[in-house]
């Protein structure tokens, strides 16, 4: 299964770039997140596996992230013309998917943020719930965007909110 979602967001491309990279604010913004931490190698840096734990509703979701690309390495003084690239992946029991996040100047003050996103499933019960409910997980995707934009613009905590 792949998809792509987008959504613009109200601040410099640089700025963008540094807030996503920053683990201190994951949890601001990524609803669900219990942990993130690196088993080796430095945060978002290319190469580091890190053990990633999200809490949805009841069930507890355990995962193996490796960082796959991010360009440019150093998020300060990004030339103008440049795309920022974050990639990763993930392994679950049941699931591997990657994300390629692209962060595009669209102004002096705004950014687009496009998720390309790609699952593929192992085991009768993940297959079922990708063929069943392909729609879960682009809505899913569409929330973390709409929670970093409104943490990146407003300083919301997704952890002080409803919903």
């Amino acid at each position: 299964m792949k998809y792509t979602v987008s959504i613009e967001i109200a601040l410099p491309r640089e700025r963008v770039a540094q807030l996503l990279a920053d683990p201190e604010h994951l949890p601001k913004w990524l609803r669900g997140m219990v942990l993130h931490e690196p088993l080796n190698g430095v945060h978002g840096q290319v190469g580091t596996k890190s053990r990633v734990v999200m809490q949805m509703g009841q069930q507890k979701f355990e995962g193996t992230e490796t960082i796959t690309r991010r360009e440019p390495v150093d998020l300060r003084e990004i030339p103008k013309e440049s795309i920022v690239h974050f990639d990763r992946e993930i392994v679950t029991k049941g699931m591997w998917s990657a994300a390629r996040e692209r962060l595009t100047e669209t102004g002096p003050e705004t950014t687009l943020w496009e998720s390309e996103n790609e699952y593929r499933f192992n085991g009768l019960l993940m297959r079922l719930v990708g063929l069943l409910m392909p729609g879960a997980f682009r809505k899913q995707s569409l929330q973390h965007m709409r929670d970093f934009k409104a943490f990146a613009e407003h300083g919301t905590d997704v952890r002080q909110t409803a919903g």
